[in-house]
């Protein structure tokens, strides 16, 4: 049962597991872990006002984690096909199934011959094409203003300024050998004043590097590792305070210790359960976030996840797609973005294509349960003549799913996605991900599969999350249809790391070996996806002083102009008190036509989102005067699904978690307000 490989972990368990990490020793603030190891009964402190990047021992996990977690402890439940170490010939079997089908439909035996459709960028072209998605372009042009180059380079920390350095340099170097004139030196760019003043961050990330180094230095490896104890369940905690390139860098060091060389635990192909600790902040998945602000995640994820496969060796080659004639389709072929806008024409809120929805749908209600769905293949001629009428009756209403067989239905499904005219995992970013299989640490595998899946266009991450949500609705029903997870991610794995566009490795070598490591690259995005489908905190954080640093751009200019301009025009507003043990907070509230208007909230140190809004609902929805919402038969109060969005600041627009903590939330952006609003169709549940 897919119960056993959930992501969850109870609070007594983070307590005692948390101080045996890597990461445990990584204090940004020294006093975030003091007295983990008292006695509740003799743990007694003053309330405090924790720092907001502090971690706290409690893990997040959405509901359905929780859920299965109960069952997966449960002492009556069979042992899991899903945990099995490796797959089995039938898996194996099925992997290269699926590569012959692909091979016969693309119509070539080689997809190596793809070639022909892709091409690796001319030399130089890479870089440049990089440093305009990583939001540097002006680095390399005329006509840039310092200021403008400096910004962001304010937020990166050391390893991730060497990765941008390395482009420069190659780019300067490609220009040189194609005999144009060469941009500015990039030693210019990283040595100015402004580029000086405007990097702490790097001096901040050696000195927090050498200080993590010092601690693991003086603790064996054993007592760091999860799995020391034999028989202990295996698990892993995923850090996101740190960017993940200079957690590669503590791992690298930590590597090469002479007493760590012969302690390494064998990998044995069984999943952990991961935990990510709680921030004061709390939890920010993608859909939180307004479009300007996921725009700059993307460009700081990019540098990020380059950093990191220049650490881990990774080779990144990107791939452009030729042009080639879409076949007249309203729906395979259909390019996804292209699929998704006609779409929206007819309901607004769609957020993937609608003959995917449908598919989908139909496939939970009647396939789950089906034996063997996704394995066993349907007829071709059925499968034919069932593309024809949809072809044909899908978006007139005609089309009766009654009379599909759910396998026929389930090779459609996997058509749909090969016949991408670009791959699901879009060209740029399909070998990345399948180069994320020769990675040895769990915990980097998800870090890089976290970042990729960032860097998805929207649409594509979309789709892929409708995707494995499927799946893993299949592997939850594997009593009934035996497929677990290895079966499942063995036949899905083809159909989304092979694209006729893009030429792979993925078929080369032996047999097993290369069905195994591609299976597991996919079976991490099933059992993992609400993990890999949050913003880590180390890039909000980023995103936070990008837009501080944008706010205030005339402290980049001459300071005595920025004197001058302090006299002329004092600041009125007083600057805000942090740290006060209380205080009180106007929100404003847009409950479309339900409530509009403000009110006044009191903030503690221990204040949570869940908190106001309860006072909300308490206040103005479940009220006598008001009469909102509808009674429920147990005689609670069904009320809209609002949320608390923290809105300006430092900040474009973010839904906030519920365990966020105010007091923090106000001491990280004073300057941003609270709005409570409507959820959009589609967002989050809080």
């Amino acid at each position: 049962m897919v119960g056993r490989e959930e992501v969850v972990m109870n609070r007594t368990e983070a307590k005692m597991q948390f101080e045996h990490t890597a990461f445990g020793h990584f204090r940004r603030h020294p006093n975030a872990f003091r007295g983990k190891r008292l006695k509740p009964s003799l743990h007694r402190k003053k309330p405090r006002d924790p720092s907001p990047t502090e971690m706290s021992v409690e893990p997040w996990a959405s509901p359905q984690d929780q859920a299965a977690a109960k069952q997966a402890h449960s002492p009556h439940d069979s042992p899991s096909q899903d945990q099995e170490t490796f797959p089995d010939k039938v898996c194996v079997d099925s992997f290269w199934h699926e590569v012959e089908t692909i091979q016969q439909g693309s119509g070539d035996t080689d997809l190596g011959c793809s070639r022909r459709d892709s091409r690796h960028s001319e030399e130089g072209e890479q870089e440049e094409q990089w440093l305009a998605d990583a939001g540097l372009s002006t680095l390399i042009s005329e006509d840039g203003e310092d200021v403008d180059k400096a910004l962001l380079l304010s937020t990166l920390t050391k390893t991730q300024a060497l990765a941008v350095q390395r482009r420069l340099d190659s780019y300067t170097l490609s220009r040189r050998k194609r005999n144009k004139q060469p941009p500015r030196d990039v030693r210019d760019i990283f040595s100015s004043p402004i580029a000086q003043t405007l990097l702490p961050e790097a001096e901040n990330t050696e000195d927090l590097t050498q200080h993590s180094m010092a601690s693991v230095a003086k603790t064996p490896l054993s007592a760091m590792t999860l799995e020391h104890h034999r028989g202990a369940p295996k698990e892993e905690f995923l850090i996101t305070d740190i960017a993940y390139c200079e957690q590669a860098v503590i791992f690298i060091k930590q590597a090469k210790f002479p007493q760590n060389n012969s302690q390494h635990r064998k990998e044995d192909g069984t999943l952990p359960r991961v935990v990510c600790p709680k921030c004061r902040l709390g939890v920010t998945r993608i859909q939180d976030l307004s479009h300007a602000d996921m725009k700059k995640v993307r460009q700081l994820a990019l540098i990020d996840m380059t950093a990191l496969c220049d650490l881990l060796e990774v080779e990144v080659k990107r791939h452009k797609i030729g042009k080639r004639k879409i076949p007249e389709s309203t729906l395979f072929g259909v390019p996804l973005a292209t699929l998704l806008e006609n779409d929206q024409k007819q309901k607004p809120n769609a957020t993937i294509p609608l003959f995917l929805q449908a598919l989908l749908s139909f496939l939970e209600k009647k396939g789950v349960d089906s034996e063997g769905i996704l394995r066993v293949p349907g007829s071709q001629s059925r499968i034919k003549l069932l593309q024809q009428n949809l072809e044909s009756n899908f978006y007139s209403g005609h089309f009766n799913w009654d009379e599909v067989s759910p396998n026929d239905a389930a090779a459609l499904l996997k058509k749909f996605i090969r016949d991408l005219p670009d791959p699901l995992l879009t060209a740029e970013y399909l070998n990345t991900f399948s180069a994320v299989r020769d990675i040895t640490e769990l915990r980097q595998k998800l870090h890089m599969l976290n970042l990729l899946v960032l860097l998805l266009p929207e649409p594509n991450r979309n789709t892929l999350k409708a995707l494995l949500e499927f799946l893993s609705k299949v592997v939850s029903r594997e009593n009934r249809n035996r497929m677990n997870l290895w079966a499942v991610a063995t036949i899905m794995a083809p159909n989304l790391f092979l694209h006729k566009a893009v030429p792979s490795r993925l078929t080369d070598g032996a047999e097993k070996g290369q069905a195994e490591k591609a299976a597991d690259v996919m079976r991490l995005l099933v059992r993992y996806q609400d993990l890999l489908w949050t913003i880590p905190n180390f890039l909000v954080s980023q995103v936070r002083r990008l837009n501080e640093n944008s706010n205030r751009r005339y402290q980049f200019y001459d300071r005595r102009f920025k004197n001058l301009l302090k006299k002329i025009q004092p600041e009125s507003r007083e600057k805000p008190e942090k740290n006060k043990s209380e205080l009180r907070r106007t929100v404003k509230i847009q409950v479309g036509d339900l409530v509009s208007g403000s009110m006044d909230f009191q903030l503690g140190v221990n204040t949570r989102t869940s908190d106001l809004l309860e006072h909300f609902q308490r206040q103005f929805l479940r009220s006598p005067a008001n009469g909102k919402g509808k009674m429920r038969r147990n005689g609670s109060v069904s009320c809209p699904d609002c949320a608390l969005y923290e809105v300006g600041g430092n900040i474009g627009e973010h839904c906030l978690d519920l365990d966020t903590h105010l007091m923090d939330l106000y001491n990280s952006n004073p300057g941003g307000e609270w709005v409570i609003k409507r959820k959009p169709n589609g967002g989050r549940g809080v």
